[in-house]
């Protein structure tokens, strides 16, 4: 299992995922799940993976493969789509077809496959935009009302993202934001664990602002981690019934 994240905000975007996957308590592996396309100053597309690595990874590489074939254009790469609803078509196309060819041959052994994408981005001129794209290749978008989409183990860092993000919220404070979502659901789950990709990117920069990896044992996440779990037992301290 896994779990990303991403926040689409006034100032830009905010994107997060962890990278553990298994097969079982002594099958356990680490597997980049964020993947970033740019054309820095022209367009940034972020994909980020959640579900059968199988699916994610097959995906991804017809993605890559479209972009580099010599007859590529705006129907097959996404780097060429006229718009982001465009590059969320193709990745949703693709998504559902390489989840239909793993399925139909996992089905000789009563087995299924699915995953399902988080894509964010922007091209110059465009709006930035944020899409949940699902097995079947539909998708959602993130709109002022919800400003937020998560895939994988979501549950246990939904509640501080109801709580605090609006599209108003910083930049910085997406970043606390996302980080303390992902420490929540890293203390509740074990199919989920370090390192953290996180990526930022600015309106209308059309290129990854900031990008970093996030380590176990990384001090600044420590530091976050442990200055939220002694303000929440300072909160259920004073709360009286």
């Amino acid at each position: 299992m896994t779990y990303c994240v991403g926040l689409l905000l006034e100032e830009g975007m905010v994107l997060l995922s962890d990278s553990r996957t298994n097969a079982g308590v002594d099958n356990i592996a680490t597997y980049r799940k964020m993947f970033t396309f740019e054309e820095p100053g022209e367009r940034v597309i972020t994909i980020m993976t959640a579900g059968s690595l199988s699916v994610t990874q097959t995906a991804i590489a017809r993605l890559r493969e479209a972009i580099e074939a010599p007859d590529a254009d705006e129907t097959t790469s996404i780097l060429k789509a006229p718009s982001m609803l465009s590059v969320a078509e193709i990745v949703g196309r693709t998504l559902s077809d390489v989840s239909l060819d793993i399925t139909q041959k996992m089905n000789r052994m009563a087995q299924a496959a699915t995953a399902s994408m988080i894509v964010a981005g922007q091209r110059r001129g465009g709006d930035m935009r944020l899409f949940l794209v699902y097995p079947e290749g539909n998708f959602i978008e993130a709109t002022e009302d919800t400003p937020y989409l998560q895939i994988g183990e979501h549950k246990y860092g939904k509640p501080i993202l109801d709580r605090v993000v609006t599209p108003r919220t910083s930049l910085e404070d997406g970043q606390k934001a996302v980080l303390l979502s992902m420490d929540s659901t890293l203390r509740s789950n074990l199919s989920v664990g370090m390192p953290l990709d996180l990526a930022l990117i600015r309106r209308d920069d059309c290129r990854i602002t900031e990008q970093r990896r996030i380590e176990a044992g990384d001090p600044r996440f420590i530091a976050m981690s442990e200055a939220w779990s002694n303000a929440l037992r300072e909160g259920f301290t004073q709360i009286r019934i």
